[in-house]
């Protein structure tokens, strides 16, 4: 294979991505840096230069996604103001990078108390809390949901009271588990082909019963 030339930062989104595919191909267990280096087309000591070992790779797949769901999250948020959209938008991110979404969510094959992993959870974690009162149709919608959409607040997921944090944990749940059914293959063959409209359904309804 044809050695590979990349700056440093390239290099580090390179080997990411490799990694991804890689567990996307066949399973985190079967994750080596030997073949990410080949995968990323540079030499096998390469990926040391920026990951100690397999779990500080997988620190970084999961930091990564982490702040990619985030962004992601805003940007619905923004352009939606919906609770309900935000959670389509979830499921959109598992659905379109399963590999780094079910490493994002297995703490054991990484170093959970990194800092910078922490920060891009609690972002993600913001925004998630933040719809629960601030956005129109969410259950506790508060007297401003009605206004534009705006950012949700730094620290929110901190600052929430112990109802917010209940009921957000209660939509995540929810939202989450539709999309691990999905991946995996579990909904009924009566479920419609399109998850996004099959969540609207399905997490509207119930919304609805609640």
């Amino acid at each position: 294979m044809t050695r590979q030339s990349y700056h440093h930062g390239d290099l580090r989104k390179a080997l990411l991505k490799a990694a991804a595919e890689a567990i996307a191909d066949s399973g985190v267990n079967a994750l080596s840096m030997r073949d990410l280096a080949r995968r990323a087309g540079v030499s096998h000591a390469a990926p040391a230069h920026h990951f100690a070992d397999k779990a500080g790779l997988l620190t970084a797949l999961a930091t990564d996604g982490f702040e990619r769901l985030t962004k992601a999250l805003a940007t619905s948020r923004l352009a939606s103001n919906s609770l309900l959209e935000l959670g389509v938008t979830y499921l959109r991110f598992a659905l379109a990078d399963r590999a780094t979404f079910e490493v994002m969510f297995r703490t054991d094959l990484y170093h959970a108390a990194d800092p910078e992993l922490l920060a891009a959870r609690r972002q993600a974690a913001d925004a998630l809390y933040a719809g629960m009162t601030d956005l129109p149709d969410a259950p506790l919608a508060g007297p401003t949901a009605a206004s534009p959409a705006r950012p949700a607040r730094e620290g929110t997921a901190e600052l929430v009271s112990d109802e917010v944090r209940e009921v957000g944990l209660a939509a995540w749940s929810m939202v989450h588990g539709f999309a691990t059914l999905w991946l995996s293959g579990a909904f009924p063959e009566s479920t419609q082909e399109d998850p996004e409209e099959a969540a609207r359904q399905i997490l509207g309804r119930v919304r609805q019963m609640g």
